[in-house]
């Protein structure tokens, strides 16, 4: 890779680090905020809820925003206004003896910008890296998001010791310079500049794209949604197990949880390295073994409730995500060409936000019930769609041919 390619996606790398901190830094001071502004459980949820809502609804928009007008147009400035809302709500916390509403306003601003980051960096990763390079690249970039997740409960808990409000300002501190840094230092392949089809070719091409590949699309877009519903619900089930069991809180809690994380930032790098270097690993073969790694993980907790087990379960689950999603991201990429893929990536996006946020509000409601049924119920599901997509994935209808052999530019 060339030195200013490398300082490129080294800009690029910042971008899902920042993003990921937009609700995972603020989890585990969320106590703090609700005792600060006298907040109810409802309302304190609201916070979290007024970024992914809007975020999840923005991401396919601007993904055909950047596939008409480029990635770099609308990447610079999301990243502004999602650090402009982030600044608003540390203000408005600061300043107003009554700031929740404003706050939340915010976050919902907060929410829009930042539906124009990572899935943007994404396809923009797929536009200039070519052949098993993009697969490397992609699993580094995955990286940089799981860095970010084990970073910002660690992150948030440390400057809560300071003051709730001061995750609020952070946002704004790292996403304007790198905001910044994509305008003046990012440039985009020159046939991102060429001539742009109507809107109705764009949507007829499109159209063509799922016509063509939609069945494995849909498989993809299932396998990255369903790893990350997992893993975040998985997540708060582990931190409220933890606490209830084991009286482990604060600081120590965020270094805990961080471990599967951990698992799966260190899987994404490794697996998009190997990628690389073996092109006659199949993709497929690798989505299919982190999902029954994923399974495993689930059967394991099923019958178990030991600490230890539990933890040893987490990294393989953390293993597993970090072998489904650099490979799905590698098949989404590539499924379309340039002037179609962003929309294709950020609807796939959408998918990941939308399971982050279903994730622990499920897994809250499976453990109402008996964790034994409730956790067999979740693995046999697992299961099931594991089924599914080995035999809907269709791996060459997805990548162009030149991709399947190595070092070959598509």
């Amino acid at each position: 890779m060339k030195s200013e390619l490398k300082a490129s996606f080294a800009i690029l790398c910042c971008v899902p680090f920042i993003m990921v901190l937009g609700n995972s830094m603020l989890i585990p001071i969320l106590p703090k905020i609700k005792a600060a502004m006298d907040l109810s459980f409802l309302q304190v949820g609201l916070i979290i809820t007024a970024f992914s809502i809007p975020a999840g609804v923005v991401i396919p928009i601007s993904g055909f925003l950047s596939d008409r007008y480029g990635r770099r147009i609308i990447m610079a400035p999301s990243l502004i206004i999602y650090g402009l809302g982030g600044l608003g709500s540390g203000l408005a916390a600061l300043l107003l003896p009554n700031p929740f509403p404003l706050l939340l306003a915010g976050r919902v601003v907060q929410g829009i910008g930042a539906g124009g980051t990572y899935q943007l960096a994404m396809a923009l990763t797929g536009d200039i890296f070519k052949s098993r390079e993009r697969t490397k690249t992609l699993g580094i970039l995955e990286s940089s998001n799981g860095l970010g997740k084990v970073v910002s409960p660690i992150a948030g808990a440390a400057l809560g010791l300071i003051s709730w409000v001061a995750p609020f300002f952070i946002y704004s501190i790292l996403a304007l310079p790198v905001a910044g840094a994509i305008w003046l230092f990012i440039k985009e392949p020159s046939k991102n500049q060429q001539h742009k089809p109507s809107f109705s070719e764009y949507k007829k091409q499109v159209i063509q794209i799922f016509q063509e590949k939609g069945v494995s699309l849909l498989a993809c877009f299932i396998a990255g949604m369903l790893v990350l519903l997992i893993l975040f619900g998985f997540l708060s089930y582990l931190s409220d197990f933890l606490e209830a069991q084991y009286n482990i809180s604060g600081m120590r809690l965020g270094l805990l949880i961080a471990i599967p994380v951990g698992a799966l930032t260190l899987t994404s790098y490794l697996s998009g390295n190997l990628l690389q270097k073996n092109s006659t690993i199949s993709l497929k073969t690798v989505v299919i073994s982190g999902l029954l790694a994923v399974t495993l993980s689930l059967a394991v907790v099923t019958v178990s409730r030991n600490i230890y087990i539990i933890f040893v379960a987490m990294t393989i689950l953390g293993i597993g995500t970090g072998l489904v999603l650099p490979s799905i991201n590698t098949l989404i990429t590539s499924a379309a060409p340039t002037s179609e893929r962003g929309i294709i990536t950020c609807l796939y996006g959408s998918m990941r936000f939308f399971g982050v946020a279903i994730g622990p509000p499920a897994f809250g409601a499976l453990t109402r019930f008996k964790e034994f049924p409730a956790f067999l119920v979740v693995t046999l599901f697992t299961l099931a769609i594991t089924v599914i997509i080995l035999s809907t994935l269709r791996e060459k209808s997805l990548l162009p041919s030149q991709l399947l052999q190595k070092g070959t530019q598509n």
